[in-house]
């Protein structure tokens, strides 16, 4: 019996390193839409500078978003990530995109923590975690830090399991960056397409 337990945690911890090592689409918090998949449409409360109003992701069509899910306002490792996210608005904003925070906290607390941090992007409240359980970021009753890079036809180009809150700013910029690059394709013997003739 004394060996039951430490078998069961064993267990446990095995089971989560699978799913979080794993490269399929199963993460922690359940199974996670598909790059190259439009992504899962929602309308959810939220608070922004401007107040409170009701968003959808369809608002946002015909531009790029950052949609990231993190645990709870006011906890260090999310105020770090929405610092550095509002540190580098103007960056995304140059790249024709738009930062969505969703967490499972109220609005109230969204409104408290955008003016307590001088955040002026929206922080969507998904209190039932409903969106946060179709994007596979819900953990019995927070949202996972997981974010999803959405093109402006609402398709996931990229989505972010591991994330590290110091550097995922910088990261998602990299990476937003090099989705709008144009790639050049060489033809005939190694040309570019513009040097035949």
């Amino acid at each position: 019996m004394r060996y039951l337990l430490p078998l069961a945690l064993i267990a446990s911890l095995s089971l989560a390193f699978l799913l979080l090592s794993s490269s399929s689409a199963l993460a922690l918090g359940g199974k996670q839409p598909e790059v190259g998949q439009p992504a899962p449409d929602f309308s959810l409360p939220s608070f922004a500078s401007n107040g409170a109003e009701t968003i959808s992701l369809k608002d946002y069509r015909g531009k790029w978003v950052v949609l990231y899910f993190y645990p709870k306002d006011f906890t260090s490792g999310c105020t770090l990530e929405a610092r550095r996210f509002q540190q580098d608005l103007p960056k995304f904003q140059a790249l024709n995109a738009v930062i969505l925070g969703v967490s499972a906290d109220s609005v109230d607390s969204h409104q408290q923590f955008c003016s307590a941090e001088g955040l002026k992007f929206p922080l969507l409240a998904d209190q039932g975690g409903t969106v946060s359980k179709a994007y596979g970021s819900w953990l019995g009753f927070i949202s996972l830090r997981h974010t999803f890079l959405i093109d402006p036809d609402g398709i996931i180009r990229e989505r972010f399991l591991h994330v590290n809150p110091a550097t995922h700013s910088q990261e998602l910029l990299s990476k937003l960056a090099s989705l709008q690059t144009p790639t050049v394709t060489k033809g005939w013997f190694g040309l570019l397409a513009e040097d035949r003739v």
